[in-house]
């Protein structure tokens, strides 16, 4: 399902190949993870034969599971994603703010918006192929760099009175594509820096930091334009990237284990990670259950008709406004309270409850003609969010071997940036058929019967658990 990009995974190589998915994969037998306690390149031994820590009693089994924040090579790169979540969202928020300045048309923001998609799908899926045959922190440290390069270019385009549309593109094209280089190695990382039963609670912790970022970082931007302009956004984003930097620098090495160290990234190995996803019927299903979720099931073009129409007597910029924050605070609270469901073992069962408790739960929103009881349904569909977002991102890890977890995060990174698109262009048209609530309930009715088809049909999903 949505998001952003911050899923996290296990150790574990799935012994169901392509005629036989439904097996439980057995664990894998890759090194300890690498905490970075001492230099880069360092292997702390202990990090995964620690005992488990005591069952947690009270509150605390409710509280988000810290247990990765421990590890200090996950640690920092948490602590980077804090800063970020919101820097990357100041200039999500001043590039098209100051494209529609420039230009007074919406459908130029619509423009640029296609420029940054193109490279950063190309990328995403090049990068992940990259990751699997390089050191991963090389590649976090490369493209971080080209990030907060394109970040200080955009300050300065901005802070000289620039005022070229052109510019702006061609530099949220670089940052895209570096993006899409930087997230398949980000989230590959993970499964190198905590253990296999960690990594649940370390993808809870990173998908609610990403979601918070979304929620605060634009409210931020609408409160400091206002008061320092668009320019210092850009260079705020830039500073916190250093930040970033700093953190990937204290990482440990990354080198690609086995043979891959051998392998060049190219067409070939790209073509090799969708054959892998073929074969390996749970990694296939992952996908499908959030291309599921989110072509069908995100209704976020159709707010504003919503918004307009059906809940107009509650304010229509107040509608607006919840509707689109609804979504991001029901999965910050579902990161908050992520300690009752992290470390639970059937993820299979655990992605196809979300997707249809998702489905269940956009189907009331399309139901509701009252505003509280929408943004309601909405933050319910948000926590199922942050559960399927744990547990496809754990699979991911858990399910495929380290030489191919690359490239599975690059054809991650692609469905998660490709899928809500997708549903725009969808929900915008079924809404003009048939009218906006029908067209969002019978969306979340779709997810519902579609999930629990694929569920029944396919019992890789079902079966699997670590």
């Amino acid at each position: 399902m949505d998001t952003s990009e911050s899923s996290t995974e296990a150790k574990r190589h799935p012994s169901a190949q392509a005629g036989g998915a439904s097996q439980e994969p057995a664990p894998s037998q890759e090194p300890a993870p690498e905490t970075g306690d001492e230099r880069p390149g360092a292997i702390h031994e202990e990090a995964a034969e620690r005992p488990a820590s005591a069952p947690r009693t009270g509150w605390r089994r409710w509280a988000m599971d810290t247990r990765p924040l421990r590890r200090p090579a996950y640690r920092r790169l948490w602590s980077s994603t804090i800063v970020t979540a919101v820097g990357s969202q100041l200039t999500a928020v001043a590039v098209p703010k100051q494209i529609y300045d420039i230009t007074g048309s919406s459908a130029w923001v619509g423009y640029a918006s296609l420029a940054g998609l193109v490279p950063m799908v190309v990328f995403a899926l090049w990068g992940g192929a990259v990751a699997d045959t390089m050191d991963r922190r090389r590649l976090l440290l490369i493209t971080n760099t080209g990030i907060a390069v394109t970040s200080v270019l955009f300050w300065a385009q901005a802070a000289t009175g620039l005022d070229s549309v052109a510019v702006l593109m061609v530099l949220l094209a670089a940052q895209q594509a570096f993006f899409g280089l930087n997230s398949p190695a980000r989230n590959a990382s993970i499964a190198r820096l905590v253990p296999a039963g960690e990594l649940p609670a370390a993808n809870a912790l990173g998908s609610t930091v990403m979601q918070t970022g979304l929620v605060a970082g634009p409210l931020l931007a609408g409160a400091l334009i206002p008061v320092i302009g668009l320019p210092e956004l850009y260079l705020i984003d830039a500073l916190a990237l250093c930040v970033t930097l700093w953190a990937v620098f204290r990482l440990p090495a990354l080198p690609p284990l086995g043979e891959a160290a051998a392998r060049r990234a190219g067409v070939r190995q790209i073509a090799e990670g969708f054959r892998y996803i073929s074969g390996h019927k749970v990694l296939l299903l992952s996908f499908l259950a959030d291309i599921v979720a989110m072509v069908l099931g995100m209704p976020r073009a159709l707010f504003p008709q919503l918004a307009a129409q059906t809940y107009a007597p509650y304010g229509e910029g107040l509608a607006l406004g919840l509707l689109f924050a609804a979504i991001p605070v029901g999965a910050v609270l579902g990161g908050l309270f992520s300690g009752t469901f992290s470390r639970a073992r059937r993820h299979g069962w655990m992605v196809i409850g979300a997707v249809v408790g998702w489905g269940a739960a956009i189907t009331g929103f399309g139901l509701s003609g009252n505003l509280w009881l929408a943004v309601a349904f909405l933050a319910a569909a948000g926590l199922a969010d942050m559960i399927s977002m744990v547990f496809r991102g754990a699979i991911l890890l858990s399910a495929a071997t380290d030489e191919m977890r690359g490239r599975m995060q690059g054809v991650f990174t692609v469905v998660v940036a490709g899928g809500p698109r997708l549903a725009d262009v969808l929900h915008g048209t079924a809404g003009s058929a048939f009218g906006p609530r029908a067209a969002v309930a019978g969306g979340g009715l779709l997810v519902v019967a579609v999930m629990l088809l694929l569920a029944t049909v396919m019992p890789a999903l079902r079966r699997y658990r670590i």
